[in-house]
């Protein structure tokens, strides 16, 4: 009886596989051409693919992560170069006491002075570069619109060409050689606006509030703005006892919603 029925079951499985080749076929040839051709390509590609993987790909790689194992040691095996501004402390704390309170305390010793290692190993043969060229120091302080308001930038072209940097400017501690006295020393573009505005006369600090510790940390001492409509209004509001020639206009009905500046450019207004 078991005989009968092993053969009954692989007699099943027979007409089973049949019937599926059968549909294979026709699904085969339902298959546009162009697929079929696309599928073989793409077979193609992937067998092409895993070879060429298994090949270049090292064996070791994935070991400790996404790359190769051995690559640790290689980079082990390096020379060192580099020593840590930390070393520097041990020779030259007047430099380091300096530069702590200097705006560039955050600036690693080796950004200017290149790779140290071999220095503080043979001190008295290996000499730091000092980076006395000109086009050293404008590779960050060169004028470049992306760079944050504030942050200290020259054209290299107009200011003070061909002299060194370090030949007015403390490298370790940099401050203007002169504080500035005037807005246009930093904000040269909004006072060639000004310039030819209806507010050519009025100062700058009428408007803004800016105190002597502006010009020498400005994004650590911003100035001030208008707050309210109120004091554009002391100039051009209707009812404004000032013996200007400025546009007036009624505060009470004025875009009451919105203080002035949100409106109007106030270092180039529109307004006659």
């Amino acid at each position: 009886m078991k005989i009968y029925q092993n053969i009954k079951n692989k007699l099943i499985a027979i007409n089973f596989i049949k019937v599926g080749q059968e549909l294979m076929k026709n699904l085969w040839k339902r298959v546009p051409e162009q697929v079929k051709l696309l599928s073989i390509l793409l077979i193609f590609l992937a067998v092409v693919f895993v070879v060429v993987t298994s090949i270049l790909v090292p064996s070791d790689f994935g070991e400790y992560g996404h790359y190769r194992g051995s690559a640790i040691g290689e980079i082990v095996a390096q020379e060192m170069e580099y020593a840590g501004q930390e070393v520097c402390y041990d020779c030259h704390d007047d430099m380091v006491d300096l530069k702590k309170t200097g705006y560039h305390r955050d600036v690693s010793c080796e950004v200017c002075h290149g790779p140290a290692a071999k220095h503080v190993e043979e001190p008295g043969s290996v000499e730091l570069l000092s980076p006395t060229e000109r086009g050293y120091c404008p590779l960050c302080h060169e004028y470049l619109p992306a760079r944050p308001t504030g942050f200290p930038q020259i054209v290299s072209a107009s200011h003070n060409p061909i002299q060194p940097c370090i030949s007015c400017h403390e490298p370790h501690d940099p401050k203007p050689s002169v504080t500035p006295a005037e807005c246009i020393a930093c904000h040269a573009e909004i006072a060639r606006v000004k310039a030819i505005s209806h507010h050519v006369n009025v100062p700058c600090t009428q408007c803004h509030e800016t105190g002597e510790e502006h010009k020498i940390s400005p994004r650590n001492n911003l100035p001030t703005k208008p707050a309210t409509r109120e004091f554009c209004g002391q100039c051009h509001g209707q009812d404004s006892t000032k013996q200007t020639v400025a546009s007036k206009v009624d505060l009470s009905t004025h875009y009451e919603r919105y203080v002035c500046w949100q409106c109007h450019y106030p270092h180039l207004p529109e307004a006659e």
